[in-house]
């Protein structure tokens, strides 16, 4: 009887390969790919969308019923911030500390302390 040796790869073999180059792919892709400053920027989109949020519900509230809401003309971005929002300004962001809000529309820069990122909020005084 004649038997031909067959060649190629077993079963095995082939899947220590594909575990290997799982491994190789795990450790690897994160070095490649920096999502950091992509989290931060979104992260910072959403402390802004926040702030105007709160403050429109704010104006709105106020506008309504001058018994509710929060008075922010007059106050710093930071304070008038801080009395909008439930539980304060989020850790690792501050507003501008030093000019006084004024009726209507009024622009604060939201500094994100760890990446040094900025971006505008509106804050509505009233």
């Amino acid at each position: 009887m004649n038997m031909k040796k067959q060649s190629g790869f077993t079963l095995i073999e082939l899947v220590m390969v594909i575990v290997i180059l799982g491994v190789l792919a795990a450790v690897a892709i994160p070095k490649f790919i920096d999502l950091k400053s992509d989290a931060q920027t979104a992260a910072l989109a959403g402390v802004v969308g926040g702030i105007n949020s709160a403050s429109a519900i704010n104006y709105a509230a106020k506008s309504a019923n001058s018994l509710k809401g929060s008075t922010t003309t007059g106050l710093t971005c930071s304070t008038a911030a801080t009395a909008i929002l439930q539980g304060g300004i989020t850790s690792g962001y501050t507003l501008d500390a030093v000019t006084a809000l004024a009726a209507g529309a009024n622009t604060c820069v939201v500094t994100q302390t760890a990446g040094g990122s900025t971006a505008n909020a509106t804050i509505l005084g009233i």
